[in-house]
């Protein structure tokens, strides 16, 4: 049998796999190892930069002291997990950062499945190219930028967003020190930079959809409406599925540079959030150990979630990542 490695018996002529599975793994490497050495690099990398550091977690149950270093800090269990549980500041800040998660995907995640089936339904290709540059673009600048660009347009003296409320007779809002816009703005930010991005993903999907089944559709009766819900939704449903799964699983991990950058005294009561406040104790404050078990339990609760989640879709669509 092709793919398989058997070796005839001496004692009797049977034909018999007397090759261990472990045997046959290893011969196959020794076969495509041309192929293998293309995946060494990513493996170091992440060996140096994903698994060593992981060494360093353990001063989340130690009173951590750069002087004795990480063997000689005294032991204290779960003490951080039990001062942050405790903390006044604990349900605030995890009300905060869900909040935010949970907006930026209910927001952000259908804003490219839409605009990739608008795009697809397109019949000017130079049109359709020159919307998806004008999209795409914006991945490409980075936070501080954006945030600059906040800054600049949101200018209570001389923003163009506040000219335009003054012209129709409104007064200038604090936009970027209203904790009120802090929310909105970071979402509305992030739909308008990412989207583009994930469209190509969609659109790559419905790239693969059979042309016979549109047609067949159409031959049918089906409007342009129903062949999308019928025909190119049902499609690029696995990719979704996969795509959410992500997106759930990291749900507690929000981008710490852009809520720091626009963070101010001013709208810290909702802009305090779990990647804030372990750079804000760990670093600012100095407090190693109690940082380190706050983004611990973070790490945690995205692991929790990411399995969940997985195993939810597996049962409901028998689409997962694993």
């Amino acid at each position: 049998m092709k793919g398989s490695i058997r070796v005839k018996s001496r004692t009797n002529g049977a034909d018999h796999s007397m090759i261990k599975p472990n045997q046959k793994r290893w011969s196959r490497v020794k076969r495509d190892y041309e192929l293998y050495l293309f995946l060494l690099p990513i493996i170091i990398l992440y060996l140096v930069f994903r698994y060593y550091p992981m060494y360093g977690v353990q001063i989340a149950f130690k009173d951590f002291s750069p002087s004795q270093g990480i063997w000689g800090s005294e032991w204290v269990g779960f003490q951080h997990f039990i001062d942050f549980f405790n903390s006044y500041n604990f349900w605030p800040i995890i009300t905060n950062t869900l909040s935010l998660s949970f907006l930026s995907l209910l927001f952000g995640f259908p804003a490219p499945i839409i605009i990739a089936i608008m795009l697809n339904q397109m019949l000017g290709k130079k049109y359709k190219k020159f919307v998806q540059t004008v999209i795409y673009a914006p991945h490409f600048i980075s936070t501080v930028v954006l945030v600059g660009m906040l800054n600049i347009f949101l200018s209570p003296n001389s923003g163009i967003v506040n000219h335009v409320i003054t012209l129709f007779g409104g007064d200038p809002i604090l936009f970027m020190a209203d904790e009120g816009w802090f929310r909105p703005l970071y979402i509305l930010s992030g739909i308008w930079q990412e989207t583009g991005f994930a469209t190509i993903i969609y659109l790559a999907a419905l790239a693969g959809v059979n042309p016979e089944l549109h047609e067949a559709a159409t031959v049918d009766g089906a409007s342009k409406w129903k062949r999308v819900w019928y025909v190119d939704i049902p499609s690029i449903l696995p990719t979704i599925v996969i795509l959410l799964i992500l997106a759930l699983g990291n749900i507690m991990s929000i981008g710490f540079e852009k809520a720091f950058l626009m963070q101010s005294d001013l709208n810290y009561a909702t802009s305090n959030i779990i990647p804030t406040y372990v750079y804000e104790m760990g670093i600012q404050k100095a407090q190693y150990s109690f940082s380190t078990a706050v983004g611990l339990f973070n790490s945690f609760i995205n692991v929790i979630l990411i399995f969940t989640v997985n195993r939810i879709a597996k049962k409901m669509t028998e689409t997962s990542l694993w």
